[in-house]
């Protein structure tokens, strides 16, 4: 079966599956949150001072991540290089509107330079096109790259941008390219993570894969409802914030 033949299929059998119930969650504690976070600083006029800020909050906060530009990468690597948090940085990013040998090149040297984890911007024109052939090979390019040196990849799909069907084809062509995550959005789009999205991003591609729910999480009430609703990891410059509310018990 063609590419496109299994998107439309796809499309139609979750559009025309009934959705589950979202069970709040009351079950994931500061520790487990901590190590669920991607602690990110991702403005354009982010300076080095910053970088040492965020990289010293996660060590203090034991955040599984931070996420950083490729210009941080080796510093971040080199202030984190005794702890078990991980660099993340991103590819095609904000926009997705790169080449996709272009996406990959950044990836390889952003893994050469540290990062173990890539999330990349999908090329969202394309998949508004329905040219998911080209989505295909973008996303390919670049979990090659990053698979390669052992490095995760995380697929961006912008969903404020999209349509409930384009978000579920974003998600089945990242998922067939080989990505390890599907993830909402940039911080830099028209709107962030919904719990609607992220349910719908789960009933595409199933149980196993991750979702990083990204994009204006900014208390610990936030981050259970993006969990309950699918989320595997959280992308949130908010982390410290996050994770005081949880040790207090703060429940909304």
């Amino acid at each position: 079966m063609e590419i496109q033949d299994r998107v439309e299929k796809k499309i139609i059998e979750v559009l025309s599956a009934p959705a589950g119930p979202t069970t709040p969650t009351s079950a994931v504690g500061a520790d487990q949150l901590a190590r669920m976070i991607d602690h990110t600083a991702l403005k354009p006029d982010t300076s080095e001072e910053q970088i040492a800020a965020l990289c010293q909050e996660a060590r203090e906060y034991h955040f599984g991540a931070v996420c950083v530009n490729p210009v941080h990468v080796s510093l971040c690597r080199k202030l984190l290089e005794d702890t078990e948090t991980v660099v993340a940085t991103v590819a095609g990013f904000p926009l997705g509107a790169t080449l996709p040998e272009v996406k990959a090149y950044e990836a390889q040297r952003a893994i050469s330079a540290g990062a173990a984890e890539v999330d990349m911007v999908i090329n969202i024109g394309a998949v508004k096109d329905r040219a998911y052939a080209l989505v295909l090979q973008d996303v390919t390019a670049v979990a090659q790259a990053c698979h390669a040196k052992g490095a995760l990849l995380k697929v961006i799909i912008e969903a404020a941008l999209l349509t409930d069907e384009e978000k579920i084809a974003a998600c089945t062509l990242a998922q067939e390219a080989g990505a390890d995550f599907v993830k909402t959005s940039t911080g830099f789009g028209p709107g962030g993570a919904t719990t609607h999205d992220l349910a719908l991003m789960r009933r595409t591609i199933g149980p196993v894969m991750g979702i990083k729910a990204a994009g204006g999480i900014r208390s610990y009430p936030d981050a259970l409802a993006m969990i309950s609703a699918g989320a595997t990891r959280i992308g949130a410059s908010a982390g410290v914030k996050i994770i005081q509310e949880a040790r207090a018990g703060k429940h909304g």
